[in-house]
């Protein structure tokens, strides 16, 4: 089977790449390469084939390290015109003209991304030295006597993901890493796992005014006009249809047992003892547990992580200066905030551990290596999902579509804020990040609705989509985070979350089209709310339901 896939993943590659080089030499004609060269291919259609090929690829290969690569690959050769010493140095060491980091060797000395790849790591250690600790096997018996059912199991890794909302990256490890011994225990797929831990991530940050994504949407809006960012942010709100359907039809699919597409073979095999369905992933194994482990042990540092997070964010946006708690969330450092939290949260742990003397000095530096392996997976698939944005932001990718809505906004008015959530939901899968597409089309909405409802809802709209696009992109690194949380395979994760996320996008743009002519949140949201119910319920009678296993039926006797 494994020959067959290989084969398979070398075939459909070669094939893509040969499309590639035809068109490039079809296209290419002769060029000096100098210091402000641009690729003939800038900000043309042919800047998006390097994402579409990675995204094809993992879909087909189900192999997510292979496809990042030849994205990249076609995306330096696109650049450099099929030149292989230009294409070598540009997916090394390539920067845009700007100065901004495009290459490998540039994203990982770039010190927000250095940052996020910290935080990770420290996450990994936190998280096995909370197994080797025995707190997360305490909490699991802790949960084993009070979540008595599948449906229980996963509303509680819901609730969980709604209270953490600092931080998307925060919220993805922290959730899996505490919710999976108990979603394991009562037979809930790894995959339908990384689904509630995404749905419940972004969408819950980019509504929650105390957020890095507040701050990210809030730096990109200009405070001059008249307009103050987070006040926007805050009118976006009712208006974020994709975020807020998404929590609804988690809550319906969880209460109502109902499952379609490929999550619906994961949860059948889940229910059989198969958690993985295409095999364990590699960081799968747990810690040997400490019987004299307790429930505090896995709590006490997970609520001192939360509170060192939020409190290094405000720091770095100048609260202990003086700023506002407001306004130091809206300009702080998510990337150094996190470090800071996460490192404090890690020293707390050392000394409560040794106090408590449940690990030795010598167990808990062996936790060290061993976090930072089962972290090496998820920071292979970043680094290489920022090299492959790289690319496309040095073929122009992101101008291509801004030009194709600035050039179209004009002839729409209503039907406006339906279309920036399509280019936000296309763009953002395309490029694998929410934020620098909500950095792209915000500025772009502003010029065509300076002020008004309108405005409003355009930069809601645009947040939805690339919060949607985000879902949809197995290059995201929202996504690629899920994964990790829940310790999925990824290209599993993203074929299952597909159909769900697609669905909640097609209710949501209706909703625009509604909200573009009513321009009224309490019309449009509530039409939404009962568009996406009624979808799900036509759904449901298509698909029906999953039988309720024992444990289900006895909670609900009782």
């Amino acid at each position: 089977m494994k020959s067959k896939s290989l084969i398979k993943t070398i075939s459909v590659s070669l094939i893509l790449l040969g499309v590639i080089a035809l068109i490039a030499f079809t296209l290419c004609t002769e060029v000096e390469f100098g210091p402000d060269y641009q690729s003939k291919y800038y900000a043309t259609w042919i800047s998006l084939l390097p994402p579409v090929i990675a995204i094809l690829l993992a879909l087909v290969t189900k192999e997510v390290y292979s496809s990042l690569f030849l994205g990249i690959i076609s995306g330096a050769l696109l650049y450099s015109r099929f030149d292989l010493e230009l294409a070598f140095q540009t997916m090394l060491f390539g920067k845009t003209p700007d100065g901004d980091a495009a290459g490998m060797i540039p994203k990982l000395s770039d010190s927000w991304n250095a940052g996020i790849l910290v935080f990770l790591v420290i996450l990994g250690i936190l998280v096995s030295l909370m197994n080797k600790s025995g707190g997360s096997a305490a909490f699991g018996r802790w949960a084993s006597k009070h979540i008595k059912t599948r449906i229980g199991a996963q509303m509680a890794t819901i609730v969980l993901g709604m209270l953490i909302f600092v931080d998307d990256y925060f919220n993805c490890l922290t959730v899996g890493s505490v919710m999976r011994p108990v979603t394991d225990g009562h037979k809930v797929s790894r995959a339908k796992l990384a689904y509630l831990i995404d749905a419940t991530a972004a969408p819950i940050c980019i509504i929650a005014p105390i957020s890095s994504w507040a701050a990210a949407v809030t730096s990109s809006v200009p405070n001059d006009a008249g307009i103050n960012g987070f006040q926007v942010f805050l009118k976006t709100i009712p208006y974020n249809f994709y975020a807020i359907l998404t929590i609804v039809m988690l809550v319906y699919i969880t209460v109502r047992r109902v499952d379609y597409g490929p999550m619906k073979k994961h949860e059948l095999n889940a229910i059989r003892g198969d958690l993985f369905t295409t095999g364990p992933v590699e960081g799968t194994e747990e810690e040997e547990a400490n019987p004299r482990g307790r429930v505090l042990d896995l709590l006490l540092p997970v609520v001192v992580l939360i509170a060192a997070c939020i409190m290094g964010m405000v720091y770095t946006g100048g609260f202990f200066a003086g700023e506002s708690f407001v306004d130091a969330f809206a300009n702080a450092d998510a990337s150094v905030g996190l470090v800071y939290g996460a490192f404090i949260a890690l020293l707390f742990t050392f000394f409560y551990y040794m106090y408590r003397n449940i690990i030795t000095f010598k167990e808990f530096m062996a936790c060290i290596p061993k976090g930072f392996i089962a972290m090496v997976s998820p920071i292979l698939i970043l680094v290489l999902a920022w090299t492959l944005s790289g690319m496309t932001g040095l073929l122009g990718a992101n101008v291509f579509v801004a030009e194709a809505v600035g050039g179209s906004a004009s002839a729409f008015h209503a039907l406006l804020p339906a279309l920036v959530f399509l280019v936000g939901l296309g763009l953002a899968f395309a490029t694998g990040t929410s934020w620098g597409t909500f950095g792209i089309l915000i500025p772009i909405v502003l010029g065509v609705f300076p002020s008004g409802e309108m405005m409003v809802i355009s930069i809601a709209a645009c947040l939805a989509g690339a919060v949607c696009g985000d879902h949809c992109s197995p290059i995201s690194d929202t996504t690629i985070m899920a994964s990790a949380g829940a310790r999925s395979d990824h290209v599993n994760h993203v074929s299952t979350q597909l159909p769900y996320a697609l669905t909640v996008a097609a209710v949501s743009l209706v909703t625009y089209i509604i909200a573009g002519y009513s321009e009224n949140a309490w019309i449009s949201l509530p039409v939404g709310i009962v568009l996406m119910i009624g979808t799900l319920f036509v759904i449901e009678k298509i698909v029906g339901r999953e039988k309720e296993d024992t444990a289900d039926r006895k909670a609900e006797e009782a």
